[in-house]
């Protein structure tokens, strides 16, 4: 009885620092956890200011909505036997329509994806928004699974070049059968980096449903992508509620995923535009795309600006130099979508989107 007193006494001081050791540990597992959820609360209340702005900011040139669509079921369903685990995913997306268009006739529709791998369709494009509006385009800008401001779980349905690029055609049909106004002849698709990325998927997996395409610096190629950047932004693929494994692991999965790799199905019309210094989505990436292009005989337009200011923003910026490229996109969409009005120089871009 002695021995086991004295062991008892020996390792209590053990035991209790291993229990103060799990302790610890619960209590910045509840810490990461809060901080997370908190994070996503945060990303909520942004968004929703975000939504006020675009509202204010468009109030004299659009009539502005937001609406309520759905896409196919998740890629991922964590409990398959729970109540509706296989139901559509529902998604939100803005639309924005010209004011004063007489709705007895046509317009040209540009479907608009958002950037980011985790991001959402938020005001930085207010200027672009206006640029099409003041051009007679109708706008539908998809919020697809995966996209900030809508909570963890929509936050963790992403599928970076998968069904988001479903969703992202999903918009393009909501808009075909409830708005009449809308010629179904007359729609084209542009993006920029992930955007870009669905914005070419969406022409090699429907070709016939787009009159043309502009992807500037897309994301082109996730295995080299996936060799030059972050383990943080690897993580985000190979998360247990995303593609759960790396590319080193399933490189077919990320080959389907890649423009880079489905070049041969490309049927629409293209513009594709990077940039030398982009620290982002380096050139090599679209530089690889349109090598695949051309090895796959397609017709397509495309430049590589050299060391352009603003870098991965480059053709974004409010800068003159922005908007000169801006008015070759343009021209590239009016060629294919045939807008009420054209904008030609930078004075109608400042008349249009700056005054």
């Amino acid at each position: 009885m002695k021995r086991v007193l004295a062991l008892i006494i020996c390792l209590s001081p053990l035991l209790i620092k291993a229990q103060g050791e799990m302790n610890v540990q619960e209590e910045l597992k509840a810490l990461r956890d809060y901080n997370r959820n908190l994070t996503h609360r945060i990303d909520e209340l942004q968004k929703s200011i975000d939504d006020i702005l675009w509202f204010n900011r468009l109030a004299d040139v659009a009539v502005v909505d937001k609406v309520y669509m759905y896409g196919p079921p998740p890629a991922v369903v964590k409990n398959p036997t729970a109540m509706g685990a296989n139901n559509p995913v529902k998604f939100w997306s803005y639309v924005f329509v010209p004011k004063g268009i007489d709705t007895s006739k046509k317009y040209p529709l540009i479907v608009f994806p958002h950037s980011g791998v985790h991001a959402d369709f938020s005001t930085y494009y207010i200027h672009i928004v206006k640029e099409l509006l003041a051009q007679g385009y109708i706008v539908v800008a998809p919020e697809f699974r995966g996209s900030t401001g809508y909570g963890k779980e929509f936050w963790e349905k992403i599928d970076y070049g998968g069904l988001e690029v479903q969703d992202t055609h999903a918009s393009r049909n909501y808009m075909l059968e409830n708005y009449e106004f809308v010629d179904k002849n007359r729609i084209g698709i542009i993006g920029w980096s992930h955007g870009g990325l669905i914005t070419l998927m969406n022409i090699f997996d429907y070709p016939d449903d787009y009159k043309c395409a502009y992807a500037g610096v897309p994301v082109s190629d996730l295995i080299a992508r996936m060799g030059y950047l972050t383990d943080d932004y690897r993580n985000l693929f190979s998360a247990d509620y995303h593609i759960g494994k790396t590319a080193n692991e399933n490189v077919a999965e990320y080959r389907r995923r890649s423009p880079a790799w489905n070049t041969h199905k490309l049927k629409t019309p293209l513009l594709v535009h990077t940039n030398t210094n982009d620290d982002d989505v380096y050139s090599l990436e679209v530089e690889h795309l349109i090598k695949s292009l051309k090895a796959d005989g397609k017709k397509f337009e495309y430049e590589i600006y050299q060391e352009a200011p603003g870098g991965h923003s480059f053709n974004r910026l409010d800068t003159k130099s922005a908007k000169e490229i801006r008015l070759k996109i343009y021209a590239f969409l009016a060629k294919y979508l045939n807008p009420p009005k054209e904008l030609k120089s930078i004075a109608d871009i400042d008349r249009a989107a700056y005054r």
